[in-house]
């Protein structure tokens, strides 16, 4: 019985070698427990970002982007206002309480 779902890409490289061999889609599909239209799918994913690359157009990225790292002088910055905040709420408290 074929598999539901997996991570095909990973056996892409695979796919297209037996391709190479002279394999059908039918029988990659059975030697991996997959679907024909999941090899069918794969096949032309894989050719269509193959043509864009060809015209100059590269994959677009997926997600969300990664944050950059911040700078010493901006992480210090941010230490700062952190400890500015708690001074000022250590000071409502006190003033609260009567301590000061």
């Amino acid at each position: 019985m074929p598999r539901k779902y997996t991570k095909i890409k990973g056996l892409e490289r695979e796919v297209f070698q037996m391709k190479e061999e002279g394999k059908t889609n039918r029988e990659i599909a059975e030697h991996f427990g997959l679907t024909r239209e999941q090899i069918k799918g794969l096949i032309k994913r894989h050719n269509r970002n193959e043509q864009k690359a060809k015209l100059g157009n590269p994959p677009k990225v997926k997600g969300r982007p990664r944050k950059r790292p911040m700078t010493a002088e901006e992480e210090k910055d941010r230490r700062i206002a952190q400890l500015e905040m708690e001074v000022e709420l250590l000071r409502d408290f006190l003033r609260l309480t009567g301590r000061r």
